[in-house]
């Protein structure tokens, strides 16, 4: 068993492009080079990853590389390779968000500032199987 590696790749930003940018390094490197598994803090730059990895490279996803998103956004699904995300609970966070503000705004003088967690879901796709 090899010893598994975390590597960081900046980008300038999180769009398709940044990620476009980002994966044509990594489909550029030796095959033994390449990670295993690719990680983007949002959809956008998994996107471009993929399309840089797939559709201007000889890379299977997730075969070769396994990608994933952060954000599951609509286009997630509707990939050329179905996105793997996680997805965040939206509604419940801005429910809460409204509810912690307006508990606060009323001065009550029982309020604490409270901080709250919210349980992220993975969803598994094409990318990542």
């Amino acid at each position: 068993m090899t010893d598994a590696a975390l590597e960081v790749v900046d980008t300038d930003a999180t769009t398709v492009f940044a990620g476009r940018v980002a994966g044509e390094a990594i489909r550029d490197r030796a095959t033994a080079d390449r990670p295993d598994a690719i990680f983007c803090a949002n959809d956008l730059l998994a996107l471009g990853v993929l399309q840089a990895l797939i559709m201007l490279g000889d890379v299977r996803v997730p075969d070769d590389i396994a990608l994933i998103g952060y954000d599951d956004i609509d286009f997630a699904q509707s990939a050329v390779v179905p996105l793997s995300s996680i997805r965040q609970p939206a509604a419940l966070i801005g429910s809460t968000a409204v509810d912690l503000l307006l508990r606060e705004a009323s001065r009550d003088e029982g309020f604490r500032p409270e901080q709250v967690q919210f349980q992220p879901e993975l969803v598994v796709r094409d990318s990542s199987r």
